[in-house]
Formats: structure tokens, C-alpha cells, sequence
């Protein structure tokens, strides 16, 4: 099984996987239902969405347990079924990396809880802890080969998914929402992210951006990281446009064109892990795949760069150097 750290040691850059959940609604998966469920009952259709994100290219493919911790699936009442859950998501991936012919690297995805940490909530290091160690040992059995923890907005959180990652000897990555204008929901900024993941013990194989608004936002976010820490592989994995409401349904603005320059922008700005998020089918990857393949390193981008390749900002970007304390949250 190929590692992530293997792999960066070898390449420039990887392409991670598009979109989980809305691919799955195209599948048809129904508003409400758990997509971590259909592990177990719709095995075949989950293999599908892997296969056609490798044959995209895709190097690291997440497995479908974006909500598989006990809180969220408590919601479906399936919470006593997590181990198995999360065992079977991996092992579904894990045979589709293994048959394709190449290295692809199955990463375990976890995402928050749901809850708040104490005192805003009732959330507490210890119990996060437990329920990442449930979910990341289910993980772990069905053949991941790094837990890839997302769209988090606390650092007490990402924290407690790291560490339970570390409890259990697996290598871990961290990316953040960077949302609400240009920060988290919890208000850390993408400087104080990079600057709170290079504290932990042991340290991400890789931190970044993924989720939030749209190509644009995240390449602001990219920038800022990669200007405040040089010593940080950085994740870039962006939503594939914004979404619009139409006929009942979400759609993404987005074209595989638009992706694929976010790409290229996303390698200039110093990411070296390049993925799709919300709204990111395979046909977005693939164009994304052709754009690295054939890319020649430019400047770097500065936001009129950025603006004028992939379309304007949804927020006013966050500094693109210095100031990497800005909006740290500490706790006590």
C-alpha cells in the first residue's frame, strides 16, 4: 500500500478526488439519507463513484465516512454500527486503489462531530477524542492508509481528531472551512490555522483548505497559508464553483474549464495536494488532471491573478503574509 508521505517524496504534486455527496445525489441518494449508510447498502454504487474518480486520475481517493462518527450517524440511528460502517467504506475503497494498476492512496475522511466544545457547547477533548478513536479504528481495519480530517472550523477539534489519529498509529491531514469572510465559522483565519496545525505532536503530513465558497476563496486561503508557513505541505480542494438552486435541485457553477485553471492557480499558489470539493464530478476532475499534467510553473498569483482566471471573491481574501496570529482562538 502506498503512504501519502511516499508519494509527495516522489511527486510535485497529487490530485485528490472530487465531490462525495452530491455525486451520490446524482446516484440517487435522497435529501436526508445518510451517505455512510449506503457503505453497507449500496456497496456497488460507492465502488463506482471511487473507480470513476481514479479513472480521472485521481492519486488519493477519500472514502465515503465524511459523517461517520457516532454523533452524526446517531442521527440515522446507526451510531452502534460505526466500526462497521467506517471498516467497510475503506475496504470498498481499498480494493478499487489496489486493481487500478498504480499507486492510490485510500484516505479515511472524518469530519466533524456536529457538536460544540465546551464551554460553548457540550463537547469535551476527551469525548471527541473517543468518538475520532471509534471511527478512525474502522478506518484503520478496512485498509486506509491516512485519515484525512476535514471542513473543520475549531482548532479543539481538529486537535482531538489528530490526536486520536496519532493514538492509533495512523498519519493524518487537516484541512479547514474557511467560510464565514474568510475564516472559519469558530474565526481562526488561515494564517492562525497553519500556525496552530505546525504545533501538534505529531504534525500533519499535510494541512489546507477545502469546502467554503468557491475557487476563488480557496486560492485566497491557499496563498495566505503558504505565505505565513513555507513548511507545510498544503491541501487545496475546492468547491467547483458556487451552488444555485434550479429546478429542485443544487448545481454548481463551475465547468471542468474553471477547474482546471484553478488547478493551475492552486500549484502556483504552493499547494502540492490538488482536489475538488462540493459540487467537483469526475468530469471536473479530469480536465483538473489534463491541467497538471500539462502545467508549467508560473508566478506566483496575487488576487488580480486569481480574479482573473477563476472570477471574483465572495469574501475579502485574508492577508497573503505576516500576521499569522491573526484571529487565534485559545482557550481559558
Amino acid at each position: 500500500m502506498p503512504t501519502l508521505q511516499a508519494m509527495l517524496d516522489k511527486r510535485p504534486w497529487l490530485l485528490a478526488d472530487g465531490a462525495t455527496g452530491i455525486n451520490l445525489f446524482h446516484m440517487g441518494l435522497m435529501s436526508g439519507d445518510s451517505p455512510e449508510i449506503w457503505n453497507e447498502e449500496h456497496p456497488e454504487r460507492i465502488q463506482k463513484l471511487y473507480q470513476r474518480f481514479v479513472d480521472a486520475g485521481a492519486d488519493i481517493i477519500l472514502t465515503n465516512t465524511f459523517g461517520g462518527n457516532r454523533r452524526r450517524l446517531a442521527l440515522h440511528q446507526a451510531d452502534g454500527r460505526c466500526h462497521d460502517i467506517n471498516k467497510k467504506a475503506a475496504a470498498l475503497a481499498r480494493e478499487v486503489a489496489d486493481a487500478c494498476g498504480r499507486p492510490v492512496v485510500v484516505a479515511g475522511s472524518v469530519g466533524p462531530t456536529g457538536e460544540l466544545f465546551a464551554p460553548l457547547g457540550p463537547l469535551t477533548d476527551e469525548e471527541a477524542i473517543e468518538v475520532f478513536v471509534e471511527q478512525i479504528e474502522g478506518l484503520k481495519a478496512g485498509g486506509a492508509d491516512v485519515i484525512w480530517i476535514e471542513t473543520m472550523s475549531a482548532i479543539e477539534e481538529m486537535r482531538a481528531a489528530g490526536l486520536a489519529a496519532a493514538k492509533l498509529g495512523m498519519p493524518y491531514t487537516v484541512t479547514a472551512s474557511f467560510d464565514t469572510a474568510a475564516r472559519t465559522m469558530m474565526g481562526i483565519t488561515p494564517q492562525a490555522f497553519a500556525d496552530a496545525m505546525a504545533e501538534l505532536d505529531p504534525k500533519p503530513v499535510a494541512i489546507g483548505a477545502n469546502c467554503g465558497a468557491g475557487a476563488s476563496d480557496t486560492l485566497g486561503s491557499i496563498l495566505a497559508m503558504t505565505g505565513a508557513r513555507s513548511d507545510m505541505v498544503v491541501i487545496s480542494k475546492a468547491n467547483a464553483g458556487i451552488p444555485k438552486y434550479v429546478d429542485g435541485h443544487i448545481h454548481y457553477s463551475g465547468t471542468p474549464e474553471l477547474m482546471a485553471a484553478y488547478a493551475a492557480l492552486a500549484i502556483d499558489a504552493g499547494a502540492r495536494i490538488i482536489g475538488g470539493c462540493c459540487g467537483t464530478s469526475p468530469e471536473h476532475l479530469a480536465g483538473m488532471r489534463r491541467a497538471l499534467d500539462a502545467h508549467v510553473a508560473g508566478p506566483r498569483p496575487d488576487h488580480a491573478a486569481i480574479v482573473a482566471r477563476t472570477g471574483p471573491f465572495l469574501h475579502r481574501p485574508a492577508p497573503t503574509g505576516g500576521g499569522a496570529m491573526e484571529g487565534r482562538k485559545r482557550r481559558g
